[in-house]
């Protein structure tokens, strides 16, 4: 097994992506991709995550943020690496 580089991102996601279930759509599809971190709802509307994963894992999964569910709408994706030592163990919802 070889030892791939873990990437870091941290994701802000603007649109209609509160109140359409994009985050219980964010945590299987995490967890389909096998990447680690976490989503929440923030008080503007936005939603938040970070992503933890090989870089082809957190690829796919910017990717598919960058869609979300059918009843979401996304209008804009927000993108900031991160160089953190800390692992998550899984992907959760807060």
């Amino acid at each position: 097994m070889t030892n791939a580089p873990i990437e870091t991102v941290h994701v802000t996601i603007r649109g209609k992506v509160q109140g359409v279930g994009y985050r219980h759509a964010t945590v299987r599809r995490a967890h389909m991709l096998g990447v680690t971190g976490w989503v929440q709802n923030l008080e503007d509307g936005t939603v938040e995550a970070l992503v933890q994963g090989t870089p082809d894992q957190v690829d796919h999964m910017l990717e598919w943020l960058r869609r979300g569910p059918p009843a979401a709408t996304v209008r804009e994706l927000e993108t900031r690496r991160e160089f953190t030592e800390k692992r998550y163990g899984r992907f959760e919802q807060l």
